[in-house]
C-alpha cells in the first residue's frame, strides 16, 4: 500500500514534463493519491491534458492566481470532485525576464508587484481559500530556492526576494494553521533545469557549479523533490512543519567553495 493511499492531492503549477511538479505528481500517483492538477493558462493545457492523462488524473483545471474570482472557484470545483483535500502543493513563480537579466536595483515596480503577487501571496491566497475544505492533518508545501533567497545567487534578483518573502510565509502559516494540525513547509531544490530556470541569466553555468561545488558532487532530479514532497505529504511528517527543506546535495553548508580538483590539490 503506498504512502499517500485515500488522500486527495492537488498540485499547482504544473507546465510540463521537466517541471517539479511533474516530478511530484509522478511521486504522488506512485504512492497511491487521488489527484488533482491545476494550470496557469490556456498556452499550457496542450501540454498539461497529456501528463494528466499519464497518471490518470481526472481533475485538471486553469487557475489564474492573481485572480481571487478564480481561486475562489477551483476550490468550489475542489470540493465538489473531492470533498475534502489533505494535499495542496504551490509550484508557482514567476519574474519577467527583463528583471532577471538586469541588476536588482533597476527591478521596476510592476516587476517587483507582479514577482511577489504570483511567486508569494498566491500561496498564501490558496491557503486561505481551501482552509474549509483540508482535513486535519493537511498538509500544504511550496517551492522555494534558499540559496538565493538568504543568500545571493546571481542574476536570481527579485526572484530571490521573492522566495525570501514565501519561505517566511510558509513560517507563518504554519504558525497560524498549526492548531488545526495543518502543517505548512517549504522544499529547497537546488538548480534543475526547468522552463522557469530557463529564464534566469547564467543559469547553465550555475548548473554546472553547482554539480561540482556540492558536497555530493551531482545535481538534483524532479524524481529527488517528488520523493521529499511524497514525506511530506504523507503521515510521516506529522509533526514537521515551518520548515525549509533542503535537497541540494548539500550545497547549502558550504562556506568557502572549492572543485574536486582544487580541493585534491589542496590537500597535497
Amino acid at each position: 500500500m503506498g504512502l499517500l493511499e485515500g488522500k486527495n492531492a492537488l498540485i499547482f503549477g504544473l507546465a510540463n514534463e521537466r517541471s517539479i511538479a511533474w516530478g511530484i505528481t509522478q511521486a504522488f500517483k506512485r504512492e497511491g493519491a487521488n489527484l488533482g492538477i491545476s494550470y496557469a493558462g490556456e498556452m499550457l493545457e496542450r501540454r498539461v491534458k497529456p501528463l494528466a492523462e499519464q497518471v490518470n488524473c481526472k481533475w485538471v483545471e486553469e487557475c489564474d492566481v492573481t485572480k481571487d474570482e478564480h481561486i475562489a472557484a477551483i476550490a468550489g470545483k475542489a470540493a465538489k470532485h473531492f470533498g475534502k483535500i489533505d494535499v495542496l502543493v504551490h509550484s508557482i513563480a514567476f519574474a519577467g525576464r527583463d528583471e532577471l537579466s538586469r541588476p536588482y536595483y533597476q527591478t521596476s515596480r510592476e516587476g517587483f508587484k507582479n514577482a511577489m503577487d504570483i511567486s508569494v501571496y498566491s500561496f498564501v491566497a490558496l491557503s486561505n481559500a481551501f482552509l474549509p475544505i483540508l482535513n486535519p492533518g493537511a498538509s500544504l508545501m511550496c517551492m522555494t530556492y534558499g540559496s538565493g533567497a538568504v543568500k545571493v545567487a546571481p542574476h536570481y534578483n527579485v526572484m530571490g526576494v521573492a522566495k525570501a518573502a514565501l519561505e517566511s510565509s510558509t513560517r507563518y502559516l504554519a504558525y497560524d494553521l498549526g492548531p488545526q494540525k495543518i502543517r505548512v513547509n517549504a522544499i529547497s531544490a537546488g538548480p534543475i533545469r526547468t522552463l522557469a530556470a530557463a529564464g534566469v541569466g547564467g543559469f547553465r553555468d550555475m548548473y554546472k557549479h553547482f554539480a561540482d561545488m556540492s558536497p555530493m558532487r551531482e545535481n538534483v532530479t524532479i524524481e529527488d523533490v517528488g520523493n521529499m514532497a511524497v514525506f511530506l505529504a504523507s503521515d510521516l511528517s506529522t509533526r514537521v512543519t515551518g520548515e525549509v527543506i533542503y535537497i541540494d546535495s548539500g550545497f547549502n553548508i558550504m562556506g568557502v567553495q572549492m572543485s574536486g580538483k582544487e580541493e585534491q590539490a589542496s590537500n597535497q
